[in-house]
Order: structure tokens, then sequence, then C-alpha cells
């Protein structure tokens, strides 16, 4: 139970939540919001437990274990075009491999893209969705780590995420077993955790601007430091396949088990007028603010308004909106957390689909002055069955405010 949630966040969450047990991936109109080009700290984030300085330390350390290629490889320039090179897709399928589609699960023969996989895969700043890079994600890739450089860059990712159970640090442990899981029940090669990336953005330091950046399929870590401070921790991109439990080499894997029924919780306690103005007339098939589509926030908030829910249904709502917010160090994201809570009035929740988050096309939105979370069911590539999409975004320190 997070310590952080006011008594009756606790209280409301934890009665409901327990009910559900844990179970198991629009509006065009869009205004870029940002007015900087420059990065920036704002209200959200302050110092940190985790300083950048510390943060900066173990980052070095990391570096250290590294031979001159997978420095040159680690090492990147702080650009937009770099900081926004993410993707959800496997790296292969970015470079132009199958990415394992067509395997056990609903993706089409031959390595054809199954129908819903594209809104949110392309490649960042790419053309728009469908589109793909010849160069795939930026950084290091993980197949060349050695058990020692493994464990130095454990020690990094440790320092920088939620010290919870199924949230930060033991959340992404959870999508490398995961990855593990799909490489060795049909998709493959292009699955696994040697297939992830990490980037240097920047040079760490305690001052100046750097990013820590990591990621592969499902996952996409983007910690950006700005003068000895979290200046922003999203992009923060979150799926997971399959959704249900499995066990790879001793490993539970459970990690967006928690997100799902929080969302299911909160729309449970919607009465029927709430659910009817929480309804939106589109249908999703994937998340609208996926890579590639930066600073695209919608100029009208649709749904429900937080200053229409009850104390108890508040409660969940800042429960389901810290399930992401965890990810990020404890002590930055008490702080965030507190942020997105003084504008729970003016936060938005809305869903399609059905409201039991439950099934491929179900989606939720929660849309507030600062905070944007996505969550679609798509249906399974390499496996059978719904899995997740989800991004957490914000619109004031995605990128820590870069924008170009």
């Amino acid at each position: 139970m997070n310590p952080r949630l006011p008594t009756s966040a606790i209280a409301a969450s934890a009665v409901v939540l327990l009910s559900l047990g844990l179970v198991g991936c629009g509006t065009d109109d869009s205004g870029d919001t940002a007015s900087t080009s420059s990065p920036a700290t704002t209200s959200s984030s302050s110092s940190s437990a985790a300083s950048s300085g510390d943060v900066a330390a173990l980052a070095e350390a990391f570096a250290a274990t590294l031979a001159d290629d997978q420095l040159e490889a680690l090492n990147q320039d702080y650009t937009f075009a770099n900081a926004s090179n993410w993707s959800n897709f496997p790296n292969a399928l970015l470079t132009g491999g199958s990415g394992g589609f067509g395997g056990g699960g609903s993706g089409a023969p031959g390595g054809a893209l199954p129908s819903g996989a594209l809104p949110s895969g392309g490649a960042p700043g790419g053309g728009g969705a469908g589109s793909t890079s010849s160069t795939g994600r930026v950084g290091l890739q993980t197949d060349s780590l050695t058990d020692a450089q493994w464990t130095a860059l454990e020690d990094l990712l440790r320092a920088v995420t939620g010290s919870a159970a199924n949230e930060g640090f033991d959340e992404i442990m959870q999508h490398l077993s995961a990855d593990d899981y799909l490489a060795d029940n049909g998709g493959g090669d292009d699955y696994g955790r040697g297939n992830y990336f990490i980037a240097f953005l920047g040079e760490p330091s305690d001052s100046g601007t750097w990013e820590l950046q990591f990621g592969g399929h499902h996952l996409a870590v983007a910690n950006t430091y700005v003068d000895g401070v979290l200046g922003g921790a999203t992009p923060s991109f979150r799926g997971i396949e399959p959704l249900t439990t499995v066990t790879e080499d001793g490993v539970t894997v459970q990690p967006e088990q928690q997100e799902q029924a929080a969302f299911q919780a909160l729309l449970a306690s919607l009465s029927s007028d709430q659910l009817a103005t929480a309804q939106l007339s589109q249908t999703f098939g994937d998340i609208l603010l996926g890579p590639g589509n930066d600073w695209a926030f919608p100029t009208t908030s649709e749904g429900v308004a937080g200053s229409e829910l009850t104390d108890d249904q508040k409660a969940l709502l800042l429960a389901a909106i810290d399930t992401y917010v965890d990810d990020v160090d404890d002590a930055d994201a008490a702080t965030i957390l507190a942020g997105y809570e003084s504008e729970l009035d003016d936060t938005y929740v809305s869903f399609s689909g059905n409201s039991s988050v439950s099934e491929v096309g179900d989606y939720v939105r929660i849309d507030g002055p600062s905070v944007w979370i996505e969550f679609s069911l798509q249906n399974g590539i390499v496996l059978q069955g719904a899995h997740p999409h989800a991004v957490w975004r914000d619109k004031k320190t995605d990128y820590a405010g870069l924008t170009s």
C-alpha cells in the first residue's frame, strides 16, 4: 500500500481493488501547448533523494565498465531527435525485420502487421502512424553487456525508479522477463532482454541538461535532469504481453495488472450518469499520443471532470495516476503526485469500449492540466489474448519541456 496516498485514497482503492483482484493494449483536435524549445524545470519536479549528482555518479560508474566501442554507442547528443526516438515496437521491426509478427498470436501471416498495431508504433518523428525507422533506437544495445555491466546498469536503473512492488525498478525487471517469455514462446530472437537500449543524451552531470534513456519493446524510460533535479520523467510508455500472469526463469511477470485493476475500480465507482458523461464517442485501436505524436494534446478535455467526483472517486482517480507516477524514484514521485492531486478538480476521466477494461478495444484516458495517461487493450501479437499499451505524458514536462 502506497504510504504517500491520502487516507481516503488508501481506503477507497483498497476496498474496490481487493474486490476486483488483479485480473488477466479519438479526437483529432490538437494544440501545441508548449511555449518553449528549451528544457526547463516546473513545479512538477523538485529536488529528489535520487539527486542528479547521485544518478550521474552511477551513470559514470556504469560507463566505466564499458569498452570504447560500447561507450561510443552509449553517449549520444542531447537533441529532440534523439530524445523522441523511442517506440513500443521491437527494434527489429523498426529496422525492417519482422518483430515476431505472424507468430503464435493474432499477427497476420508472413510478417504483415496486424490491425491496430500501427498507431503507436511508428518511428518517432517519422511522418505518422506506420512509418518505420531505418536505424532503430539510439544507444547501446543490451545484448553486448557482460554480467558485471548488467549489474552496473541495474544499479543505475534502481536509483532512478520507484521501489514499490510491481512498479518502478521491479516493473522494468518484469518487462525484461516478459520479453524473454515472448522470445521463448513463439517470438524468437527479435524479442528478449538483449534487444533493449541504454543511451546517455548529453553528459551525465549535476549541472546542465542530460537524459537517461532506456527502452525497447513495450518500454520507454526518459528521465531528463536539469541542473541537479529531475526536470521530466515523461514520455513514459508501458505495455506488456501477455497481460495474464506467467513465470519466466523463476520471475513472476504481472507488472501491468495493477494499472488495469486501478482503471477498473475507477470506472466501476462511477454512477450511470457519470459513465454516460465519461464515455467517448470515438473508438480507439491504440493510444492517441504514442511515439511520434509529441506535444499533440487535444485542446479540449472530454469526459467527467474531477470536480464532479465524490471524495472516494477522487481517491480512486489519484490511485490510478499513482500507478504510473510510482515508476519514478520515490521522492520525485511524491512531488509529482502532489502536483497532480492539486489539479484533480480540473482533471477529466473518459473511456471508450467497455467500462470493464477487459476486452480488446477498451480504452481509458486521464486528462488534466498537467497529467495525461492513456490505457488501451490490444490484440495479442505473439500470444493469444488482450495486452495493454499505456503512456504517461506531462503537458508541461515531457522531455523536460524540450519541443524541437
